[in-house]
């Protein structure tokens, strides 16, 4: 498999995986009127998962070049 349909691949992957993050029922689970550390615990859901998405995005694409 040649460098570029693997980092294709690895991408395809993490945007179904971020599909599925930001989806309904999984934001329906975080919200709630609960406080973590003073931040309403849907936002720090949806920030906590949006940075974790876009590590993965750095790590997919420097990752590929070192094949």
């Amino acid at each position: 498999m040649t460098r570029d349909k693997l980092k294709t691949g690895r991408l395809v992957a993490l945007f179904l995986c971020a599909l599925l993050l930001f989806n309904y029922p999984l934001l329906s689970l975080f919200n709630h009127n609960h406080l973590l550390f003073g931040i309403p615990l849907l936002y720090l859901y949806f920030f906590s998962a949006w940075l974790v998405v876009i590590l993965l995005v750095f790590w997919s694409t420097r990752g590929a070049k070192r094949l």
